[in-house]
């Protein structure tokens, strides 16, 4: 039986969850690392803030899965998600992150998931044609459409990012 550890599975089943929201997308596998959005946006050959950071948050009283779609070049306010969902976030464990997505941190695809996410997009997002977002892989994206990551996501547009 061979034990080696490999993210090939990952990128095959969110291929299936492309072909089946009828997303015509390839996914885009590298040697190097994908995890961050600076690794991401370096690979690929793309602006930071093309790239859909998905962050999960957990709902500090509710205990449930908040997903925060955000622009690779900007930080979530917890503040602003936490006045629209009238709760605080707590940070979210790897553990979680995996149990309610059914993927690793640095790997979370912006839908698919193993459990429903309440989802916020970063509105920053739109003003790109084309956006990067994992694919279930730390090795693995997708190019997606700000409309089509609406669509899928059934996400809410709104303002995430952390003023500095």
């Amino acid at each position: 039986m061979n034990h080696q550890k490999s993210s090939q599975p990952y990128s095959i089943h969110f291929q299936q969850t492309l072909t089946g929201l009828g997303i015509k997308a390839e996914i885009k596998e590298f040697p190097e690392s994908t995890r961050t959005a600076q690794e991401a946006a370096d690979a690929i050959g793309c602006e930071i803030g093309q790239i859909v950071k998905s962050i999960i948050f957990k709902g500090a009283h509710s205990k449930k899965g908040i997903l925060v779609l955000t622009s690779g070049k900007n930080r979530v306010s917890e503040g602003l998600i936490r006045d629209i969902i009238g709760e605080n976030l707590s940070k979210a464990s790897a553990n979680f992150v995996k149990e309610q997505s059914g993927y690793s941190i640095g790997a979370v695809p912006p839908f698919g998931h193993r459990h429903p996410l309440h989802v916020f997009i970063d509105e920053d997002l739109g003003e790109y044609e084309i956006l990067w977002a994992a694919a279930g892989s730390p090795h693995a994206v997708f190019p997606i459409r700000f409309n089509d990551l609406i669509k899928v996501s059934q996400g809410t547009v709104t303002k995430v990012k952390e003023e500095l």
